[in-house]
């Protein structure tokens, strides 16, 4: 049986025979008796298994590895000891897997840069054991969500011959030898696999939006790809993305629903991972819990760049990066800003020149219909906007930046049969598993983080 099962209804198995499977996270023996503390991977919390002189093979079980898998039978027991309310009193043992005595992950606390490079195993230890199990949690409650709201799950590319963002971050795709073409000089990209310049997508967003245009509501939630030569906590090659995409939907309603479906995600794991949430708010973050109770319970206030900007150059603060209207605004900021309001800040209508050119242009001429969701803590966790469904103002923009027309003719067509005022958002993945954890580097939130100049397992 499941060890979480057995934890869940222990009572009813008391004084009862069950047969557990897992592995050892620690085996402490003495003269005439032992513990082992085992764990099957289905819960945070450890059980304990005790041992006695009494079986034929105890000199042989009080030698049993670290990190070796066994199957394990006994009675579960009320606890002598602290710390538990209920033990396994050991019948028999057998290992199914031993271990060296090596083995990396031994009971003690390692750093995460160690683990990191052990990657592999790192699952088996307290920290990333509830990581990853938030991680699950967190995604089904993704799904869940969208599901109950009526949207439909559209799974967009991963290779593309499209830039969605424009800003020249793709990997490129190709089965050309890379060493020939070193050799020659030339690149016959007719004679690649696709027979044209290709590469892994950046966003879902622009396929997305076909989508809406049929169905409605449609979200993506997937892996997406950045060759952007960064090395902060908060960058990684490969990430992953949640897109929802909503026809007849403005920038009001788009920041509705960045709120009501973060809320409602941050909700879930905190009831349905407690045992995870508990450990990361005592041994990651403290006031973690509270934290995203006070995120939940808040109502996130709406403020333009402008009034945003204002605030920050009235602020007495001796800034690193000074605050300029038609800018950008740093981290410090963001830090300040929902500071200032004391919870989640969204900054609508930004200047059109530092946002991308499939975004609704105001009537201003100077700024866009877009939107980042601030929360306290993190900084920017969400980005969205109204989508441009002017076909003329789309072309005039794209032509400005010199986004190619010749690749985009599907998408700039959206807006010629049937188009729609529509909108969406993007919230990575990872940076959500940050705020919902405390740990800070996303390359402890992703099983393989894959970062420039690392692309291990």
């Amino acid at each position: 049986m499941d060890l979480k099962d057995l934890q869940l209804k222990i009572e009813e198995y008391e004084e009862k025979e069950v047969t557990l499977e897992g592995w050892v996270r620690n085996n402490r023996n003495q003269s005439n008796f032992g513990f082992i503390d085992f764990n099957d991977g289905t819960t945070l919390k450890n059980f304990q298994l005790v041992y006695d002189n009494s079986l034929d093979d105890f000199e042989k079980i009080s030698k049993i590895h670290v990190g070796s898998a066994l199957r394990v039978k006994g009675i579960v027991v009320k606890s002598e000891g602290s710390g538990q309310s209920h033990e396994l009193k050991v019948k028999e043992i057998i290992v199914l897997g031993d271990c060296p005595e090596d083995y990396p992950i031994q009971p003690k606390r390692h750093t995460r840069e160690f683990l990191r490079e052990k990657a592999y195993l790192r699952p088996r230890t307290n920290l990333f054991n509830a990581v990853f199990r938030i991680r699950s949690v967190a995604a089904y409650a993704i799904h869940k969500y969208f599901n109950e709201n009526n949207y439909v799950y559209v799974h967009t590319p991963l290779i593309t011959g499209n830039d969605g963002e424009g800003a020249g971050q793709m990997f490129q795709v190709t089965t050309l030898d890379l060493d020939k073409i070193a050799s020659s000089g030339k690149v016959e990209i007719e004679k690649d696999f696709f027979g044209k310049k290709v590469g892994l997508a950046v966003t879902g967003q622009l396929e997305g939006e076909t989508y809406a245009l049929a169905y409605k509501k449609i979200y993506t939630f997937g892996p997406t790809f950045r060759a952007e030569n960064s090395n902060t906590k908060t960058h990684a090659s490969e990430f992953w993305m949640i897109e929802p995409e909503i026809a007849f939907c403005d920038l009001n309603g788009d920041m509705d629903i960045m709120e009501d479906m973060l809320k409602y995600v941050v909700k879930y794991v905190l009831e349905n991972a407690k045992d995870e949430m508990e450990f990361c708010d005592k041994f990651v973050e403290k006031g973690l819990i509270e934290k995203l109770t006070k995120l939940i319970n808040s109502k996130f206030v709406r403020k333009t760049h402008e009034e945003v900007i204002t605030i920050l150059k009235e602020a007495k603060v001796d800034w690193e990066f000074k605050p300029e209207y038609g800018e950008d605004i740093a981290k410090e900021h963001e830090k300040y800003i929902t500071e200032y309001f004391d919870g989640p800040v969204f900054i609508t209508n930004w200047p059109k020149d530092i946002k991308a050119f499939y975004m609704k242009q105001n009537e201003d001429g100077k700024t866009v219909a877009a939107v980042d969701l601030e929360v306290p803590g993190a900084g920017e966790l969400m980005g969205g906007s109204q989508r441009e469904d002017d076909y003329d103002k789309l072309i005039n923009r794209m032509k400005e930046l010199g986004v190619p027309l010749e690749n985009l003719d599907w998408y700039t067509n959206l807006r010629k049969f049937g188009g729609c005022y529509h909108s969406g958002f993007g919230m990575g993945f990872e940076r959500l598993l940050i705020y919902l954890t405390g740990v800070d580097n996303i390359r402890d939130v992703i099983p393989y983080p894959r970062t420039p100049n690392n692309c291990e397992y």
